[in-house]
């Protein structure tokens, strides 16, 4: 390959075949290898999730330690072809602005107008760097030369890669092998920057049309869910918040845009996504689900993507694959966190291109399909960690739904269990009903296996009632077989009110000082204990019914904040929200006193 170079006149002529740089430094067999491990050191860098000037950077000082150079550059143009990104060796967010000063433009014009390189043995007598500052300020001592190669990007070029180096003009240098190497990191960076900008592109897009729906939701333009919706659903509630939930949800059914349903087990994630599917266009076309977390990930694949005959062992037929069946319709991924970061990428890229290859196929296969996720996993945690992709946490947020917990909705509690009771009598041809008393129960449970455990209660009551009227002492909780209550009641003490905890020192909050409990207001631990835990994971009458007392001195004997705060965690089941009642805190509170003591949460 033979590369045009500048003489001293600036004519532009073809070097001589003399010894090359790195051969003059290490031995003539090792040429290759060196860069072969410079690509491969590269290719790395390019693939880590990081702001694209700081990989850029990077990728410039691995070449620093391949080539017998005195800097690099690598400048990424704009739209309107002036630079956007200037990355070089030693560089800093602080100090970008001043390597923008640097860039010898003219020589990265003629890089860009003819989408050659450029080879320059002595930039001092080149019109091209006439006033660049910097590049040649070691002329007066030894030669610079300059070797700048174009980035492309699908056949346009978007930005330079170049790198200056100084020789005593003793020895002609032969640039081919130096041409041939930035070349190929070239196209690596092109690629790249390429990615990043349609991730960005992506990424503005999602926000866009986030934006633009809730624009819509706050300017009322939706129509309120009234009870037809409720029946065509079969989505129960009347409270406020569900009435909001159910009416964001029919908005958000007229568009084609992902869903992330989030939210507790057990609050109806499943029930709400086959809710937008019958609110949508694509009712008529068929609603598919999978849980990702009950296949491990070979298999999540195939049933994903389907396979072909003879794919693997066992693949006696070809099969189609979730997307496949669900094209026209929707596919419902539940439990999205807890693919694996192999499986996201692949997932990905359907999810943005909307096609995919079955396994052990070659035939590219395009669908429409309306995605709708959920998860109970706490997804920006995941990121910041690495665990999930940033990429397809933006892909799958367009527009997430938060489903309340049955907590923060205890006013559908009696519609709720009548619905079950009635599916019950229908299915066991009986004609139950709960008595007044009954309900009130049921308004005092806790329910921290939400809407699912309420069922559940309902059901086991109903079988084992002795009437067909249901009576308080129908409860399991009245006879100290609550498995709830088994489940969620804490190890420790029980038999004693906690001190209020403090939180002025918890992230700064500037919450006021609570009130401590004095101990001679404890009840006795055998009142304490004998009386029987609430419906369904409740706290004690006692415990339930008790506010912060006045406020007293605070005696040294008095346990640390750390062990009041667990203490209350052990009384209430490790449930935040109950904690925080016991403390007098609400649960945000408990959340930042747990952060800051680094308190493990347990899980049973």
């Amino acid at each position: 390959m033979n590369e045009m170079s500048a003489g001293r006149d600036g004519s532009m002529v073809t070097p001589a075949p003399v010894t090359n740089p790195l051969s003059a430094m290490r031995p003539r067999s090792t040429s290759a290898e060196i860069a072969l491990v410079g690509i491969y050191e590269i290719s790395k860098i390019l693939t880590e999730p990081r702001r694209l000037e700081v990989t850029l950077a990077s990728v410039v000082n691995v070449l620093s330690s391949m080539l017998q150079m005195r800097r690099g550059m690598i400048v990424v143009l704009d739209d309107e072809g002036d630079p956007d990104i200037v990355a070089t060796t030693g560089w800093t967010p602080r100090s970008s602005g001043e390597f923008r000063s640097r860039v010898p433009q003219k020589a990265v014009d003629q890089i860009v107008a003819t989408a050659m390189p450029l080879v320059i043995h002595d930039v001092a007598h080149h019109t091209l760097f006439a006033g660049t500052e910097g590049i040649g300020d070691d002329a007066e001592t030894s030669k610079v030369s300059f070797i700048g190669v174009p980035v492309k990007a699908d056949h346009r070029v978007i930005g330079t890669l170049s790198i200056d180096r100084t020789w005593d003009g003793s020895t002609q240098f032969r640039f081919d092998e130096d041409v041939r190497f930035l070349t190929m990191v070239a196209n690596l960076v092109g690629q790249t920057i390429r990615l990043y900008r349609l991730v960005a592109e992506d990424r503005d897009r999602l926000i866009t049309e986030q934006h633009r729906l809730q624009k819509a939701l706050s300017s009322g333009g939706a129509k309120s869910a009234g009870p037809a919706d409720l029946r065509q659903t079969g989505i129960l509630g009347s409270s406020p918040v569900m009435q909001r939930l159910l009416k964001t949800a029919r908005t958000v059914a007229r568009s084609n845009s992902t869903v992330l349903l989030r939210g507790e087990s057990g609050t109806g994630k499943e029930l709400f996504a086959r809710a937008i599917h019958e609110l949508s266009a694509r009712k008529g076309k068929p609603f598919v689900k999978l849980n990702c977390a009950a296949l491990p990930e070979t298999m999540l694949e195939s049933e994903l993507f389907g396979h072909e005959k003879g794919s693997f062992t066992g693949a006696l037929s070809q099969r189609l694959g979730r997307f496949e069946i669900a094209n026209g319709g929707t596919l419902f991924l539940d439990e999205i966190g807890e693919i694996s970061p192999a499986f996201q990428a692949k997932l990905l890229r359907v999810l943005q291109e909307g096609e995919f290859e079955r396994v052990g196929g070659n035939r590219t296969i395009k669908v429409d399909v309306r995605l709708i996720a959920a998860t109970n996993r706490n997804l920006e945690e995941a990121v910041t960690k690495g665990e999930f992709r940033s990429d397809l946490y933006y892909r799958i947020s367009v527009v997430p739904l938060l489903l309340p917990p049955l907590r923060e909705r205890t006013g559908d509690i009696p519609q709720l269990a009548n619905a079950f009771l009635k599916r019950f009598n229908d299915e066991n041809h009986r004609s139950m009903t709960f008595s007044p008393s009954a309900v009130e129960v049921l308004m005092k449970c806790y329910f921290p296996g939400n809407v699912r455990e309420l069922e559940n209660c309902v059901r086991r009551t109903a079988t084992l009632a002795h009437h067909e009227m249901i009576e308080p002492n129908d409860f399991a909780c009245a006879n100290d077989q609550c498995l709830s209550a088994t489940l969620w009641k804490g190890s420790g003490p029980r038999s004693q009110l906690l001190p209020v905890l403090d939180l002025r020192t918890v992230r700064g909050a500037a919450a006021p000082v609570a009130p401590t409990v004095a101990a001679a207001e404890s009840p006795p631990p055998e009142a304490a204990m004998a009386e029987p835990a609430s419906a369904c994971g409740g706290a004690p009458a006692s415990l339930a019914q008790a506010g912060p007392a006045q406020a007293g001195p605070v005696s040294a004997t008095q346990p640390t904040e750390k062990d009041r705060l667990v203490q209350a965690m052990e009384t209430s089941g490790w449930v935040q929200a109950k904690a925080a009642r016991i403390l007098g805190l609400t649960p945000r509170q408990i959340g930042y006193a747990l952060k800051k003591h680094g308190v493990d949460i347990k899980r049973f």
